[in-house]
């Protein structure tokens, strides 16, 4: 029964972890394209948005990623899967797994990009932030499907799939830039 409990723990996390992904770039642009307007706007703006980033980021974010990094370690070892890592039943573990790392550095890289924006520091344009928002979309939906389907997908089919969605992404992020334009 222990065991159900950490995956709806870790599974809940999982979720509240992404949408702090998701929704730090979003305030990362609003907070880029504040510096656009009037000293008093800009002003007001940036002090709103630093009150914002720092709540989601050090009250949902940052705890959602470790105590989701706890309880998988957990379902790693209690559950037997760190058994199967590196056997052939195994690989849609190994694979998940990278992503997930993959993930925290993105997660990482995000950190980086908030210390900037608290001091001030804008340099990136609210394009190229909409573009790396859409990297926890990738991640979340490789991560998933390896998760439900294990091993009965296909590596060349599931990169297929991937590299159809960033060009779905990226697409959508030019139509959306003629749209604003």
């Amino acid at each position: 029964m222990t065991a159900d409990y950490v995956k709806a723990l870790h599974i809940i996390f999982v979720v509240t972890w992404f949408a702090g992904l998701f929704y730090m770039p979003r305030l990362f642009i609003y907070n880029t394209e504040a510096q656009q307007l009037g000293d008093i706007e800009r002003s007001v703006l940036q002090k709103q948005f630093t009150v914002m980033l720092k709540r989601l980021w050090f009250g949902i974010t940052w705890p959602s990623a470790i105590i989701t990094l706890v309880m998988g370690i957990w379902i790693l070892i209690s559950s037997g899967y760190v058994r199967i890592v590196f056997h052939p039943e195994g690989r849609w573990l190994l694979v998940k797994l990278l992503f997930v790392l993959l993930l925290y550095a993105y997660h990482l890289s995000l950190h980086m990009i908030f210390r900037q924006q608290i001091q001030g520091i804008f340099r990136y344009s609210s394009n190229q932030l909409r573009i790396w928002n859409e990297v926890a979309t990738i991640f979340l939906f490789a991560i998933v499907m390896l998760v439900v389907v294990k091993q009965a997908m296909s590596a060349v089919w599931g990169l297929v799939a991937l590299l159809l969605l960033i060009i779905l992404l990226m697409f959508a992020i030019r139509m959306y830039k003629k749209f604003r334009e």
